[in-house]
């Protein structure tokens, strides 16, 4: 998929472009030791086969079929239409938040929290749950417009990397979180073959994503935080 511009981009993915208003310093906290390791055991569990997820090589960025792309967008239905938007979204970022805390560096709302039940009950967490599984279902609904695709995913990258200063790495550990909590919440959608095809569409999104960030002039997209 090329990189182009889009001139009005859907509300949703506005929403989760402007969560973070703060500017912040070019380097980010880095990953620890044992948060590498969290993320290496995600990402494993999704699929054996997948490259060190510390590597530079973004994973499963082969193109998707027609039927894997019918998949996905069958799989994501039945989510989405359970969680509506929230619920699912919500576990996902606790545990982001809670087996990633450099994470919440980025997020001044959520700085100091660190009971799972506080954030659960916290509106600004909630409301950002939203904000980022509408951004999935605009990708998931569009996912037959390579050029539609293209230009909501630069421009996710572009103002996370200029505007937010997030390190990229954030975008493969939260892939791998919502894998993870998809695959437990619906066993019967996700089997592990459709945990494969997941893999495929979350790791074209993190080299999507990454790309906007080389583009936008990132000076290390496989940052110090790897």
């Amino acid at each position: 998929m090329s990189r182009r511009e889009s001139p009005s981009p859907p509300m949703e993915v506005q929403g989760v472009c402007g969560e973070m208003g703060e500017e912040r310093p070019e380097q980010g906290e880095q990953l620890s030791d044992g948060e590498q390791d969290v993320l290496q055991d995600t990402w494993g569990h999704i699929c054996e086969n997948c490259e060190d997820v510390a590597d530079e090589q973004p994973v499963f960025a082969e193109p998707l079929s027609d039927s894997e792309r019918y998949i996905i967008q069958d799989t994501w239905g039945r989510v989405y239409e359970n969680c509506e938007g929230e619920g699912v979204g919500v576990t996902v970022l606790i545990r982001f938040f809670v087996n990633f805390p450099s994470a919440k560096q980025y997020f001044s709302q959520f700085q100091e929290m660190e009971d799972p039940e506080e954030m659960e009950r916290n509106s600004q967490l909630r409301y950002h749950a939203r904000r980022v599984m509408s951004a999935i279902n605009t990708v998931v609904e569009n996912i037959h417009d390579q050029e539609k695709v293209s230009s909501v995913l630069a421009l996710v990258g572009n103002v996370h990397a200029l505007k937010h200063k997030v390190e990229p790495i954030y975008f493969k550990i939260l892939s791998g979180v919502m894998l993870e909590v998809f695959a437990e919440d619906f066993p019967e959608c996700f089997t592990t073959d459709v945990q494969i095809i997941w893999s495929k569409l979350m790791g074209a999104i993190y080299c999507h994503v990454t790309g906007a960030y080389t583009e936008a002039g990132w000076a290390q997209v496989h940052s110090s935080a790897v």
